[in-house]
């Protein structure tokens, strides 16, 4: 079949099953056009309805298949819903749509919750939602405000009661003299008709996507994280079965934790408390040691040497300064300390008290590979040779 070509009819429109029920998962219906887009690479189709809900309003479309094709994508252009396919459908024929309903369903889930949740902080805090996303896994508000810990808490927990009491998610299209009287959250200045999702007692605000019918649809609502975001707060929640999805990776996570620890599952977080201070005494300990086998280094170097190299696996970048800027001015050239291998590269500091080592790091970086920078007298970086390249290169220079 070739797909039909020419711009496609202004007057064309395409009802919005999923305005009707939220619910519903397939329809019948007719094609209006299929146009080939080169940009895209894929087939433009306009149905004269449809129940795959476009991108808009932070949340991304439906998927699923029209007839034989897959459909990639959903945008509204001047109320036509355009559906993206990876193959044609011909002109006046009838095709049955199903979309990817488990993903719709967790998709409402997770925007009821949000509106909850925005309800709720700004009858409380005042403070506005003004940046939304509802992505494959997560999903971000940004509130205009700060929260304390304890107030998080608190709204999470009325967001739940609000699940329990499995209030209906009312929808309406008030006349313009009804939205002038009426006190909704809106994130823009709305023009043409107005769609209101109301969950009473807890949020009125203008939405264009599909919500479930009972919040008690919505499952458990988790606020998972909070961070400061451009001067107000970014909250991350998950709902419903991302919620579970969520806690089983958690719970998987926090048992092979206490498993490796020997310490049961509620005292994981002390476990590993402990050994975070034992990590710190041994590394501590380890300093100590490395310090004493540099000083005894420093301590043997021969007189009037003139250029000296330690290598090593691994050393604290703080003993390695030290060690640099304490030998530096008993070598005449320069003294030197390189951590790492012959595979992965090296770190190093070099100091000196006679060469110019910003000019010489140039060079030594340019024809060994590698980068850094500092100063005349001292200089850190990476070098990308072996041991053997490095020590040849530094005495020849």
């Amino acid at each position: 079949m070739t797909a039909k070509k020419g711009p496609v009819t202004p007057t064309m429109e395409t009802t919005k099953l999923y305005y009707k029920d939220s619910h519903q998962d397939s329809c019948l219906a007719t094609v209006m056009s299929c146009e080939w887009n080169e940009k895209k690479n894929c087939y433009e189709v306009i149905l004269d309805q449809t129940v795959f809900f476009p991108e808009g309003g932070g949340q991304y479309a439906d998927t699923g298949i029209l007839g034989n094709a897959k459909v990639l994508d959903v945008q509204e252009k001047n109320e036509q819903i355009i559906h993206y396919t990876d193959k044609p459908l011909e002109p006046e024929t009838e095709v049955d749509g199903h979309i990817n309903y488990p993903e719709r369903f967790s998709k409402m889930q997770q925007h009821t919750g949000e509106h909850i949740v925005s309800g709720i902080v700004h009858r409380t805090f005042g403070y506005d939602n003004v940046g939304f996303h509802l992505g494959q896994e997560l999903v971000t508000m940004d509130f205009n405000g700060t929260f304390t810990e304890e107030e998080l808490q608190n709204v999470e927990l009325e967001a739940n009661e609000a699940v329990v009491k499995n209030l209906p998610i009312l929808v309406t299209y008030p006349s313009r003299e009804e939205l002038e009287q009426l006190e909704y959250r809106s994130k823009k200045e709305l023009t043409g008709q107005v769609r209101i999702v109301e969950i009473p007692g807890y949020d009125v605000c203008a939405c264009c996507a599909p919500h479930v019918k009972l919040t008690g649809e919505v499952g458990i609502i988790r606020l998972i994280d909070a961070i400061k975001y451009k001067g107000g707060t970014r909250v991350t929640m998950v709902c419903g079965f991302r919620a579970l999805k969520d806690y089983r990776m958690k719970e998987s996570n926090i048992r092979e934790i206490s498993r490796m620890l020997s310490a049961k599952p509620e005292e994981s977080a002390q476990a590993v408390k402990r050994l975070q201070d034992e990590a710190k005494s041994w590394k501590e300990k380890l300093i100590q040691a490395q310090s004493r086998a540099m000083e005894q280094i420093l301590e043997n170097l021969p007189e009037h040497v003139e250029n000296y190299l330690v290598f090593e696996k691994d050393v604290d970048k703080n003993v390695a300064r030290r060690f640099v800027d304490e030998g530096k001015s008993k070598c005449q050239g320069i003294c030197s300390i390189f951590w790492g291998n012959d595979e992965d590269g090296y770190r190093y500091i070099l100091g000196s008290e006679s060469v110019d080592l910003k000019a010489f790091s140039k060079t030594f970086h340019e024809t060994l590979g590698g980068k850094g920078g500092g100063k005349g007298e001292m200089v850190q970086g990476t070098v990308n040779a072996s041991e053997e390249t490095i020590r040849n290169y530094i005495e020849n220079k």
